[in-house]
């Protein structure tokens, strides 16, 4: 009996998964951490949130009307840029801050491009990269959330987050020689109390950025979007392995291999980088091993600029730079067609 087969136009597989229902699942999973945000600073935070995600929104809008666009408002792409914004500023950042990072992540971030899945870069670090440039006093100025005591008069001098703490009293530790003897004494009962901070740093009770403090509550986040499979595991492991082996290489006041591995993956805003921010579809490469490079690099990236740089964290730029290399990492790990030949 012959045969009869059927031929059908493209796609020939069917997903219920769309491009909204991962941004709102995305957003959702950032509801613990933005509830963590508005517990531990106050409700300045939750007018910081919604400033930031109305403004992403009400970007958009308009943009589209001006171009003549159709809207995409609802997509949920400009809910997650603003919360994401917010969640990397300050809660002591001034109310119409968010907005102006809402405003350049959406309109030079992502719109410029033609969009999303256009964009270059995650637009949410972009703007934050914008107001960090264009205002370094505000974004850097932290404080201690409501609930929180000092470290030893440290933080007074060199602001409230766990690694700026660690980098002052590295600072002063491997040269003790050029400070008052009394500094050296401070720095060392700084380290010590940091040593013993890993309580806080899990569950949030530390200064730093709105959306960045509280692990425990990103990783519950985290732990849904890889259930629902939206994120895989190589781009936030690969990174946070990478912090973790560079900076117990690197990290440490006594030399090599003396870094305190935890802290160093605890601190900062290496969890919400990694799991929500170095993941985004559009701006991380596509494939197995382009992933894999794509988190070595950024964690590589992230421990230079902790160490080396001026600023104390590095997670932002780390990824905005890798975000640069995705096309040439997808193009120089892009897999061999099946039955081809590999060139010579």
């Amino acid at each position: 009996m012959e045969k009869k087969y059927f031929v059908s136009s493209s796609p020939h597989i069917f997903d219920h998964e769309s491009v909204p229902k991962i941004m709102y699942s995305v957003s959702i999973a950032l509801l613990p951490a933005a509830a963590g945000a508005v517990y531990f600073f106050g409700l300045r935070a939750l007018w910081l949130i919604i400033i930031g995600i109305v403004s992403a929104l009400a970007t958009e809008a308009v943009l589209c009307k001006l171009t003549k666009k159709p809207m995409t408002i609802s997509d949920g792409s400009a809910l997650l840029t603003g919360l994401l914004l917010t969640f990397n500023v300050s809660a002591q950042v001034p109310l119409w801050m968010p907005a102006i990072g809402s405003v350049f992540a959406i309109a030079i971030g992502k719109f410029i491009f033609g969009g999303l899945g256009f964009n270059p870069m995650n637009p949410a670090l972009l703007g934050r990269a914008f107001l960090l440039a264009s205002w370094p006093t505000h974004m850097t100025n932290f404080s201690l959330a409501p609930r929180n005591g000092t470290i030893s008069g440290i933080d007074v001098i060199t602001g409230a987050t766990p690694l700026n703490v660690l980098k002052a009293c590295k600072g002063i530790l491997q040269n003790s020689s050029q400070f008052p003897l009394e500094r050296v004494n401070e720095a060392k009962q700084a380290w010590i109390e940091l040593s013993g901070s890993i309580g806080n740093l899990f569950w949030g009770n530390v200064g730093g950025c709105l959306g960045e403090t509280s692990v425990f509550l990103l990783l519950i986040g985290a732990a849904f979007l890889l259930y629902k499979r939206y994120i895989g595991w190589k781009i936030p492991f690969t990174y946070i392995a990478t912090v973790a082996l560079l900076s117990w290489i690197f990290g440490g006041k006594e030399g090599l291999f003396t870094g305190y591995v935890i802290f160093h993956i605890f601190s900062g805003g290496l969890i919400l980088g990694a799991f929500f921010m170095a993941t985004d579809m559009v701006t991380s490469p596509s494939t197995f091993w382009g992933r894999i490079i794509f988190g070595v690099g950024c964690g590589a990236l992230t421990v230079l600029i902790r160490q080396i740089g001026g600023y104390p964290e590095g997670v932002s730029y780390s990824i905005l730079l890798m975000n640069l290399l995705t096309p040439l990492l997808d193009r120089w790990t892009k897999p061999r067609v099946f039955g081809g030949t590999i060139k010579k």
